[in-house]
């Protein structure tokens, strides 16, 4: 199992990847953000069942999605207090690098959008709702931009 893992681990910093997902075949994702890991929990949720997977960032929401989606085992760069204890308590084997009080934007210099949203919600069924949200309204919003 651990070579398994060591292999996503390789391939996500290696190639480039922002996240890496075996379970009999291995996909990769390259979007920041929760946008790959959304599309793929809400399309091909069986995907996730049982799955090992590499992510270089899993706040809150990443970590919400992860536990619905089933997965088996989780690596991340980085990874926030609250997401750690969500997939901990959820049974996930989960493995970091850094673990931090909380995710912070692409700048640096507050709050990752998602994690904030996140903040208040205790649950996977709280927080799913507002990732849902979340990539609704940024989806609206490029699509207004573009008219």
């Amino acid at each position: 199992m651990e070579r398994q893992m060591d292999k996503l681990v390789e391939k996500l910093h290696q190639e480039g990847y922002s996240c890496v997902v075996s379970n009999q075949e291995v996909r990769t994702f390259e979007k920041r953000g929760v946008d790959d890991l959304y599309e793929l929990l809400t399309k091909e949720p069986g995907f996730l069942q049982g799955a090992d997977v590499a992510d270089r960032v899993v706040g809150k929401a990443v970590a919400a999605m992860l536990v619905k989606g089933g997965v088996k085992t989780v690596y991340a760069d980085l990874i926030s207090l609250s997401a750690l204890m969500l997939l901990r308590e959820a049974g996930v084997e989960t493995d970091y690098d850094q673990l931090v009080t909380y995710i912070k934007n692409t700048r640096l210099t507050d709050w990752c959008p998602v994690e904030a949203l996140c903040y208040n919600e205790q649950t996977v069924d709280e927080i799913l709702p507002v990732v849902q949200r979340f990539v609704e309204d940024k989806e609206s919003f490029f699509k207004s931009q573009q008219t």
